[in-house]
């Protein structure tokens, strides 16, 4: 039995379901495999709040965590236990799975013997570990993967920073994600964060765009098919005219912590929807990315099918039943419109492409042997 740290953010993101599953689904996955797993979460203090407190609580509570342990930048310990148990966990440990590098301060960082990053946002890592920006520690990790599937064979027009990028996707363990009885074939949604945390950003003299662009480009799709489209969607009041835009194409926008706050709240919106359709932040279609949407395997792995932008990924996966691509509005419709003519095909395939390409034994189990050889 492998001992595994699992480190990502949980209370650094509160009330965002999407993202506690991302977290949860290397934890259970990595359980399920046998592995005894612990989850270590660094935040700054400033995120260090009441509410950011009992959202972490909460999760670990519901998911049965056990050994979950909450670290400021300083070592000093918010949950989980005494400073020298942490250290002593991670000199014991296997190995640390850093996703998005979020663990990185010492002396807990550099008591793990082997370190393996995951990288979850294609083309930000990069460019910024290009443009000479530390990122999560990045270099100082013995393997590194990236959910960019264009990374790993070079085909992907992203630096690569002078690192090894090895290909993964996410994982997503079944059990949690069963298929449930799909509702009439009428409403498609996805869950967004108009601007994200980021910021757009720029290298070798091009500007890449967030998701926000990539939805005014669909801005009046909902009037050109034949269902409802809804977006549970971070946005910023200062963004209001463009939420009008969208608003006034047909899109239904609902607030995502109504609907999508924690993780079974936004397993219930995904499996309550016929499917889903998104399109991608510019940053991973303009660079061909090969990004795989975590979102978006849970989707495939209830048996709901999945309209989403094209990064590059034709090639990787099968394409076309339960799980479609588009570039641009036209092939949006002629996708939509794919899935109305033969929904139950669809959705029997997007399950299997889950289980084939996506479940967390394999997914796991191939990133485990490449991390500890």
């Amino acid at each position: 039995m492998s001992t595994v740290v699992v480190s990502g953010a949980l209370a650094s993101k509160p009330h965002n379901g999407g993202e506690a599953w991302v977290r949860l689904s290397y934890v259970l996955g990595l359980r399920a495999l046998g592995c005894d797993v612990h989850f270590v979460e660094q935040i700054v203090p400033e995120s260090c709040t009441d509410d950011a407190l009992a959202y972490f609580d909460a999760v670990a509570a519901e998911f049965a965590l056990g050994s979950a342990w909450l670290v400021q930048e300083d070592g000093a310990v918010v949950r989980g236990g005494e400073p020298d148990e942490l250290r002593a966990l991670a000199g014991e440990a296997e190995l640390l799975l850093n996703v998005s590098g979020n663990l990185t301060c010492d002396p807990v960082f550099s008591a793990f013997r082997r370190r393996a990053y995951v990288d979850v946002d294609p083309g930000y890592t990069q460019c910024w570990l290009a443009g000479g920006h530390s990122v999560g520690r990045a270099r100082e990790h013995h393997v590194h993967f990236s959910v960019g599937l264009g990374l790993a064979d070079g085909r992907a027009r992203l630096p690569d920073a002078g690192l090894d990028w090895r290909a993964t996707v996410p994982p997503v363990v079944l059990e949690e994600w069963p298929v449930t009885p799909p509702p009439a074939p009428e409403r498609l949604t996805t869950v967004a964060s108009w601007r994200g945390g980021y910021g757009r950003v720029e290298y070798d003299g091009v500007l890449y765009g967030q998701k926000a662009h990539a939805f005014r480009a669909l801005a009046d799709l909902p009037s050109r098919v034949p269902v409802t489209l809804e977006v549970a969607l971070a946005i910023d009041d200062s963004d209001a005219a463009d939420r009008s835009l969208i608003e006034a194409g047909g899109w239904h926008v609902v607030d995502p912590r109504s609907v999508a706050a924690t993780p079974d709240a936004f397993r219930r919106y995904v499996q309550g929807a016929a499917g889903e359709l998104s399109p991608a932040q510019q940053i991973y279609t303009e660079t061909a990315s090969g990004w795989v949407s975590d979102r978006t395997v849970r989707f495939l792995a209830s048996g709901r099918p999945a309209i989403v932008e094209s990064t590059g990924l034709e090639g990787d996966l099968p394409l076309g039943e339960g799980l479609l691509t588009f570039t641009g509005a036209e092939e949006a419709v002629s996708a939509v419109e794919d899935v109305q003519s033969d929904y139950a095909a669809h959705c029997d395939a997007a399950r299997s492409l889950a289980e084939r390409y996506f479940a967390s034994d394999r997914v796991l189990g191939r990133l485990l042997d490449e991390a500890l050889a």
